[in-house]
Order: structure tokens, then sequence, then C-alpha cells
């Protein structure tokens, strides 16, 4: 009884993943077959064909920080507390203990 249970979960597994894996070649074939459908429209009509890009510029994100930092963008109500150094006092350090 066993080994016919470990068969039928098997099968099953198996059939799973084949579903998968089909799934997975229609679901490329579909973006394959839209990628090339947009490729003959733009060469029908004479147009360039423009790639598919995420435009992403790494400096916006630390534009973003320095905007919030002066208090630009709203953020969470500082300020510009981060940038002004007029009220920070000078500290000595503690000694070791020894």
């Amino acid at each position: 009884m066993a080994s016919l249970f470990s068969f039928v979960l098997r099968l099953l597994l198996l059939l799973a993943g084949l579903v998968f894996a089909i799934s997975l070649a229609l679901a490329v074939v579909v973006l394959l077959l839209g990628w090339g459908l947009r490729s003959l429209w733009a060469r029908l009509t004479g147009r360039r064909v423009a790639p598919f890009v995420m435009r992403i510029d790494p400096r916006d994100g630390f534009g973003q920080v320095y905007r919030r930092a002066d208090g630009v963008s709203g953020g969470t109500g500082r300020g510009n507390a981060a940038t002004t150094l007029h009220d920070v006092t000078d500290v000595e350090p503690k000694s070791p203990r020894r």
C-alpha cells in the first residue's frame, strides 16, 4: 500500500512539474509572439523598433536622499536637522575604564 501511495505521489508531482513547465513555455511563446507582432507592426508603419528599456539612473537615489535631508520633499517633518551643524556641541570622549 505504501508503494502504491508513493507511486501516485510521484506521478502527481511529475504531472505538476509538467504543467508548470508547459505553462512557463507558453508564457515565453506569448511574449515572443507579442514582441514579434510589435516589430512587424513597426516595420509595416515605417517606424523604428524601440527596445524595451527601463531607464534607471543610480544618481536619482542619492538625489532623493539629499532632497529629503534638505526638507524639500516633505519627508518625516524633521526639516534639515541632519545637515545643520550649528547646534552641535563639542564633546570630550570618556577615558577607558581600567
